[in-house]
Formats: C-alpha cells, sequence, structure tokens
C-alpha cells in the first residue's frame, strides 16, 4: 500500500489493484453480494422468477446497486446468471432452480445444432442493466462490474443435464467422444468473448469469469481442457478497457495453471492459502479474495482479524482484491458482511 494526500476513490482503487498499480488499501466487495441474505433482495423477488429477474431491468439494476449502500461494498457486479447467455444458443434450458436441460448435450449433431448468437441481440436486457448501471454509478466513482461463466462450467451443465457432484458424464465424454467435448468449448469460448466483449463496450468496468466446475479436474487434465480455453478467452477480450479476473472454485490444485491463464487478477477459493497464491503470483499478476464465507457468522472482532490477515499474506503479489473465496450463502448475517466491508477500510487507518 501507498500514503497517498486523498483516499483514492473505489473506481480507481479497483481498477489500480488489477493492474498492480498503487493504492491506499484493497478495494473490498463480494461474489453474490446481492442475493438471499437481504431482506432487501427478498422482498423484491416475491412472486417473481430468478429469470425475470434477470430480465427485468428495473429490478435487476436495483438489486444490483443493494449492497453499495446496504453493506458497504465498493464495487458493483452485474445481477444476472451465467446460464442467461446460453439461452440464446437453442439449447432447451429451464432453471429448476439452477440450470436443467431435458436433452443433455451428447452428440455431435446436437452441438452442431446449436447456434453462435450475438448476445446483443438474443439478450439485449443484459446490456441495458449494464448501461443502467453505469449511468446510476458514474457520478459516485463506484467500478462496474460484468462477467461470464467459463465455458467448461457451461459445458459441464449441458452435458449433465443439471449440476452433479462429480460430473461423470462430461468426465466420461472427455474419454469417449473428446471431438464432441472439443466442439461444444469452441462454441462457448466464442460466445463467452462476444458476451463479455458486448459488456465491456455497454460499461462495465472489469469482468470476471466464473469457472465453478472446473476445480473437478487433476491438473494434467485442467491443463488439457481448461487453461487453453483461458488463454483464448483472455488473449481476445480487450483487457485495456477492462481487466479479466478469473475465479476457479475448489482449485487450490490448479493455482500454477491459473496464473498462465493470462489474466490480470486470480480469484481465489478459502481453501487456498493467500501467502502461497500470493508469493506464486508476484509481479506478475494481482489476487483476489479469499474469505471463507462462513467466517462471516464471526463476531466482528474475529472477522476483523482475518481481513487482517489476509490482506497481509496477500502483500507479495503486486495487486490485492479483497472477497469472499466463493459467494454469500442465503443465511449470511448481514452484521457480518457490514464487518467485513468495514475491516478493509480499517486496513487504511
Amino acid at each position: 500500500m501507498t500514503d497517498f494526500r486523498e483516499p483514492l476513490d473505489p473506481t480507481d482503487r479497483l481498477l489500480r489493484s488489477c493492474r498492480g498499480e498503487p493504492v491506499d488499501r484493497p478495494p473490498v466487495w463480494l461474489m453474490r453480494q446481492a442475493g438471499r441474505y437481504l431482506p432487501e433482495y427478498r422482498r423484491l423477488r416475491e412472486g417473481v422468477s430468478f429469470l425475470e429477474m434477470c430480465r427485468n431491468v428495473d429490478r435487476a439494476v436495483e438489486v444490483s446497486l443493494q449492497p453499495i449502500d446496504l453493506v458497504g461494498s465498493e464495487a458493483v457486479i452485474l445481477f444476472s446468471d451465467i446460464f442467461v447467455p446460453v439461452l440464446g444458443m437453442g439449447a432447451d434450458v429451464r432453471f429448476a432452480p439452477g440450470p436443467t436441460l431435458d436433452d443433455p448435450i451428447h452428440t455431435m449433431a446436437q452441438v452442431d445444432a446449436l447456434s453462435v448468437p450475438d448476445p446483443r441481440d438474443t439478450v439485449p436486457f443484459v446490456f441495458e442493466i449494464v448501461e443502467a448501471l453505469r449511468a446510476e454509478l458514474e457520478g459516485r466513482r463506484i467500478p462496474l462490474l460484468g462477467f461470464a461463466g467459463a465455458p467448461f462450467t457451461l459445458a459441464a451443465y449441458l452435458v449433465e443435464g443439471s449440476g452433479s457432484k462429480d460430473f461423470a458424464k462430461l468426465k466420461a465424454m472427455m474419454f469417449r467422444a473428446p471431438e464432441v467435448l472439443h466442439a461444444l468449448l469452441e462454441k462457448l469460448v466464442d460466445l463467452t468473448v462476444e458476451y463479455l466483449a458486448a459488456q465491456i463496450e455497454a460499461g462495465a468496468q472489469a469482468v470476471q469469469l466464473f469457472d465453478t466446475w472446473a476445480g473437478i479436474l487433476d491438473e494434467p487434465t485442467y491443463r488439457e481442457w481448461v487453461l487453453p480455453v483461458h488463454r483464448e478467452i483472455a488473449s481476445k477480450l480487450d483487457r485495456g478497457s477492462a481487466p479479466l479476473i478469473l475465479y476457479v472454485n475448489n482449485g487450490a490444485h490448479v493455482l500454477g495453471p491459473m496464473l498462465e491463464a493470462g489474466a490480470d487478477v486470480i480469484s481465489i477459493d478459502w481453501r487456498v492459502d493467500m501467502a502461497t497464491a500470493a508469493r506464486a503470483a508476484g509481479s506478475g499478476t494481482s489476487v483476489q479474495g479469499n474469505l471463507d464465507p462462513c467466517a462471516l457468522a464471526a463476531p466482528r472482532e474475529e472477522i476483523f482479524r482475518r481481513v487482517e490477515r489476509i490482506a497481509r499474506a496477500a502483500g507479495p503479489a503486486r495487486g490485492h482484491i479483497l472477497n469472499l473465496g466463493h459467494g454469500c450463502l442465503p443465511g449470511t448475517p448481514v452484521e457480518g458482511v457490514r464487518a467485513f466491508t468495514d475491516a478493509a477500510r480499517a486496513l487504511s487507518d
């Protein structure tokens, strides 16, 4: 950290941290920060399906903004779902409540039938939400983040047909029909790049790629199937306009290849030792994370201690963004989230 005559505003603090430039203290936001743990969110969701919430511009904007004033987050992330852009591909996806397919993708003919649409045409509401949020936040100098699900995670649902503990059908496809999975991933890479690029055009100032299920793979398999995908996405985005943050859940064993993906920031879960990650990242990559979401149930003083410990451990990396190691859980105490953001601000004292 560097002493500044005046504190940086939240936008400068986040973007400088992403790019490894000096800051006064780490910025702070939380994954899944607009959600069921907030009573205000639950009231807004009454009688409305999740997909309707994602499509309704006014509601999505209101939900996205809630964590700024309610819990003191210093960045806003678009309220949506990783599967929203897939809705335009022609797959029969429904939310029950997670992504579910009655006819999962198992053959090359099914992959060939999937289109790679321009998301500006198929899900225009996403970019209307981004534009509205950017207009709301510009005067407050609060940064806006966009996001997408990573191709491997999207493929996991498309092949399995729903969520799974082990995604056995997906892993079997790697051995029995690798050409089918490669073709599916190629289409999902094209879709993801276009989707994130459109969010950046609409006003997103940084974007995060969520690979929730890539951690089910061992490191050699990850290097074969996931790392090339991450590299391709990183190489095709305009990262001068918006830095790229890469998150891999349950990814302690793939820290090395995560750092090889070319992202500006790696966001790590709580299973990764922050000091180890920061030393490995060094001057090449910034780090984000990584408080266990369940620790938000701890007393305020304990949350402060844990935040200070994480920030100190992140010192060897070129930059650090305080965040959780996964998303806020539905039962998270609101006062715990406030303590987390307060603890980040206290680091400048």
